[in-house]
């Protein structure tokens, strides 16, 4: 039975699956997979597609005919080549598409190349049931829904080189104001506010009032998505 939160939460989902026509095709080669997930959004008001694969041979999910949506769930047993083509598809197919991946695990390696092409949200399989229905609206805003250390990790791996920090200083985001665009260049240097305040010669106040804005221009929750978010916003145009 749900917590008084937890129906909170659901009424609130549920509210913006409505409003927003949020539709979520599930993609899994197990029929009980599909099952589950779909029972586990029933109550939020997503409107459900559902795909069972007959094949898990990357050449054939490279092919496979996919039903449109704005978030794909993908089932991901043993994430590899296969898991790689089915997303790859989804992506050349549906430009516009959100893809979130659930696994048994996710090691850095795996975890590293979901993210570089351009996966929103990591789930396993034990977290699913409690937040795919929460997952699923952020990653439709274009947020992310990963594991804080992951993503730490992954965004040092973009920082640590010259040609990564360049490349996210190219990616100029649309409609910003002068300062909004001075503060984003060396947060995308992962430099700390206050930092960015001596670098500017403007209060840490300033700093922390622009970088709220930055956050919510790009509809994402914390510095690291927005590193994230540009990056995957560059590579995608090379």
């Amino acid at each position: 039975m749900p917590t008084a939160d937890n129906s909170a939460t659901l009424q609130t989902v549920s509210k913006i699956a409505r409003s927003r026509r949020l539709t979520v095709c599930l993609l899994s080669p197990h029929p009980l997979v599909l099952s589950e997930f779909e029972r586990v959004l029933s109550r939020t008001g997503f409107q459900i597609t559902q795909r069972q694969l007959e094949s898990t041979l990357a050449p054939d999910l490279l092919r496979l005919s996919i039903p449109r949506a704005l978030v794909y769930v993908v089932d991901a047993p043993a994430a590899g080549p296969a898991t790689g083509a089915l997303i790859s598809n989804i992506l050349e197919r549906v430009a516009s598409a959100r893809v979130l991946v659930v696994a048994q695990k996710f090691n850095e390696a795996g975890t590293f190349s979901l993210l570089r092409m351009g996966v929103k949200g990591l789930l396993t399989y034990a977290e699913a049931s409690e937040y795919l229905p929460a997952a699923l609206p952020l990653v439709m805003r274009g947020g992310f829904w990963v594991p804080r250390a992951i993503l730490a990790s992954f965004v040092d791996s973009i920082l640590s080189n010259v040609r990564g920090r360049r490349m996210l200083k190219m990616e100029a985001g649309t409609g910003l104001s002068r300062r909004e665009q001075e503060v984003l260049d060396p947060l995308l240097e992962n430099l700390a506010n206050k930092e960015i305040a001596s670098k500017l010669n403007i209060s840490e106040r300033t700093v922390k009032f622009h970088v709220s804005n930055l956050l919510n221009k790009f509809g994402v929750r914390r510095r690291a998505d927005l590193i994230l978010l540009c990056y995957q916003r560059r590579a995608a145009r090379t």
